[in-house]
């Protein structure tokens, strides 16, 4: 057995089929650290910020030890767990969190899956400055399915509060309002030389003229979806949430959060600086962080005093881009990476998400904004769900999460202003085990239309289908993608529109499915589904480890 450390600074890519061992002891940590003029406390691992990469490869075995936590607990964001929900980390939905002072092994196979992911932190807003990238290489002498780039990057986006965000989402909860928007983007980190203070606090990559790279893009920002260019350089999209894809070049690419997109790049201009750079997208009349982070492609050789030219990225409101972007994006489809569209639908879902207002005599306005889908705000309980289903704790939670809405309306008509109370419940869906699912996600004008970008643990899905307006569940389906759709576990529902998806419930468990949008989710806007045993011992939950952390 090989046992490799995440506090290793230096990363290697592992042999096949070995134990990676990734110690966290005490290295949660609270530490002091200076962005826009302004020094803070936050919390880190290992003292790193954005936390270090995790590099492994399909077929290992990843056993991720956090002792003495000061933070609960990390969740590997799209990384499968066959069985084994307990090691997928969401507070109360398959654990309760890890206590100060104690620990807890999360044992993971990577299995079926290579490209990139990330982990985070997975209660309240702590993932504002605890996450990082996940690399999965193929097995050992399995090539990419595209050409082999000289070197590769990660290009991690995130968000930067100058107050404590804390104490700024325990503000606005108070009132019943949503939070102040971040401050700055960050690119690894850093905001780049366009914000007060920040020359120093960029990131900068040195590329050779004439070599390909391949940079691993993640949105690990809590609100908002972001586009992303280099300034005078193509990319070529070949990769989304860890599932190769068919090949397209383009000037700018569109991530929600929640989502990795891995892109080639060559080294083709003339050598020079370049400022890689990334703004928000919002088509919709919400307030955001309308600010531009760059980082720098550097050309081997040239001085650093050649200043950077920016990329044209796309306007903030640009729908057009947004969904012509998302209409190229295509599984690969090829005889070893196929696309395993469900083409026979066992359970219809529709689920409608909604912005609402409930009573609250202590706010502001004696409202709290609310969020829900199927107009069920979802409250969290005090005992972990799988948990609960496991060991048949009964009260916890109710299997009657409804498949449709109580009551259909004009989704996408006129803003609708009155009668915003949600229902409040912890309610779930329950699937068979192996039943084919397909979910429509449809947007609603309840306060305001917006986009979402819906995230599905313990599964991939195919996004067979999407749309502006309201869904038609007799002609929109004979447009669906049932051949090459792309795979992922993180979908925007477009502002106004829909997107339905596709998946095979093989994974029995209790396994969360939420809005990206950390607004949205403290919100309400999640739901679980509990997904039964199979028949056979292969197909059942496996038992929960010793170190399962208490309630």
């Amino acid at each position: 057995m090989q046992r490799w450390s995440i506090c290793s600074h230096l990363q290697q890519y592992s042999s096949p089929n070995i134990i990676h061992y990734h110690d966290l002891d005490t290295n949660i940590q609270v530490k002091n650290v200076s962005r826009l003029c302004h020094a803070k406390p936050i919390v880190t691992v290992n003292g790193m910020f954005p936390g270090p990469t995790v590099y492994t490869r399909e077929g290992d075995q990843l056993l991720v030890n956090i002792c003495k936590a000061t933070c609960n607990f990390l969740r590997r964001h799209g990384l499968k767990q066959y069985r084994n929900g307990w090691a997928d980390g969401p507070a109360y939905i398959t654990q309760c969190p890890i206590q100060t002072g104690n620990s807890y092994t999360y044992n993971i196979t990577v299995s079926g899956q290579r490209g990139t992911l990330w982990w985070h932190a997975h209660i309240l807003w702590l993932r504002a400055t605890v996450y990082g990238a996940i690399v999965i290489m193929p097995k050992e002498g399995t090539p990419f399915p595209f050409p082999q780039p000289y070197s590769e990057a990660n290009i991690v986006l995130g968000e930067w509060w100058q107050a404590d965000v804390e104490t700024i989402v325990k503000t606005a909860n108070k009132l019943g309002l949503p939070p102040q928007s971040s401050d700055a983007h960050t690119i690894n980190g850093k905001p780049g030389p366009l914000f007060p203070c920040s020359e120093k606090h960029t990131f900068a990559m040195e590329v050779e003229s004439g070599k390909a790279y391949l940079l691993r893009i993640v949105n690990a920002a809590l609100n908002d979806e972001l586009f992303f260019a280099i300034a005078s350089h193509s990319m070529t999209v070949v990769e989304i949430d860890a599932v190769y894809t068919k090949p397209f070049t383009t000037q700018a690419l569109l991530i929600a959060p929640g989502q990795t997109t891995s892109i080639l790049v060559k080294a083709d201009q003339s050598p020079s600086r370049y400022f890689m750079a990334a703004s928000p997208f919002m088509d919709a009349p919400i307030p955001v962080d309308n600010k531009t982070v760059t980082a720098i492609l550097q050309y081997k050789g040239v001085p650093n005093t050649v200043l950077p030219t920016l990329p044209q990225l796309p306007a903030p409101n640009d729908t057009k881009f947004a969904l012509n972007y998302n209409s190229k994006l295509r599984s690969l489809d090829s005889p070893q990476f196929p696309a395993n569209v469900p083409l026979k639908v066992d359970r219809h879902l529709f689920y409608t998400i909604g912005l609402g207002q409930n009573l609250c005599p202590t706010c502001l306005n004696g409202t709290q904004l609310a969020a829900s889908l199927n107009n069920i705000t979802f409250v969290m309980p005090k005992l972990g769900l799988l948990q609960a289903h496991y060991f048949n704790i009964a009260g916890v939670f109710r299997t009657d999460f409804p498949d449709n809405p109580s009551t259909p309306f004009n989704y996408t008509g006129a803003p609708l202003t009155a009668n915003l109370g949600t229902t409040l419940g912890t309610r779930l869906s329950k699937l068979a085990f192996n039943s084919t699912v397909e979910l429509v996600l449809q947007d609603t004008n309840l306060l305001s239309v917006e986009s979402h970008p819906f995230h599905l643990h313990g599964f991939n899905f195919f996004v067979v289908g999407s749309g502006i307006g309201n869904f038609d569940p007799k002609k929109d389906p004979a447009k669906f993608n049932l051949v090459d759709p792309p795979e992922r576990n993180t979908v925007g529902v477009p502002t106004g529109g829909w997107t339905a998806i596709r998946f095979r419930a093989d994974n029995p468990g209790v396994w969360f499915m939420h809005c990206h949008l950390e607004l949205h989710t403290m919100w309400g806007l999640k739901m679980a589904f509990v997904v039964e045993n199979g028949k056979l011992p292969e197909e059942s939950i496996l038992s929960p480890p010793k170190d399962l952390p208490p309630c």
